[in-house]
């Protein structure tokens, strides 16, 4: 069973923690679940999660497809370009993704929580300026920054969804 998500500063190590040095927006969404998937399984189960496919289908109609296929070969490592992102970085126990447009990342993490319970599942964003922006400019500009209330609910969903999959014969066990 997973605990609720909640808020949470990044944990040490953080591969999204240069962009939150740098200044630029950045969240982080955790939760703890008493399995204890790999780092390959979470992201596997994140982007292949009941909410995660309806994003999948509106990038789709952008001429952005996915499949669980290739969300698994993301997962295992084997894969570079996933949808509307490529990855940025990448460690045995984190996932950094950089949008088509350079302007967000997202970040997957797994820690080990106490001994014999479970792991703690992270999830964060990052939004930057746009490349060409001028020196200073923020990174919540229109509509990023109208969005951020929905932004925020949606990650604590996607996250939720994906640590859902754990229950019964879950692909985190």
């Amino acid at each position: 069973m997973a605990t609720p998500v909640r808020a949470s500063s990044l944990p040490p190590g953080a591969l999204l923690a240069a962009y939150h040095s740098a200044g630029h927006y950045t969240d982080c969404y955790q939760t703890r679940i008493d399995a204890r998937p790999s780092q390959a399984a979470y992201v596997e189960a994140f982007y292949t999660s009941w909410l995660f496919k309806l994003e999948r289908r509106i990038l789709a109609l952008a001429s952005m497809p996915s499949t669980d296929v290739e969300a698994a070969e993301l997962a295992a490592g084997t894969r570079e370009h996933f949808a509307a992102w490529r990855v940025e970085a990448r460690t045995p126990e984190q996932l950094l993704l950089c949008d088509v447009q350079g302007r967000t990342r997202s970040w997957l993490m797994r820690a080990d929580a106490a001994p014999g319970t479970g792991r703690t599942l992270y999830f964060g964003s990052a939004i930057v300026p746009a490349p060409d922006a001028r020196p200073g400019a923020a990174a919540l500009d229109f509509p990023y920054g109208a969005l951020l209330g929905f932004h925020r609910l949606y990650s604590r969903l996607l996250l939720a969804a994906a640590a859902r999959l754990e229950r019964g014969a879950s692909r985190l066990q």
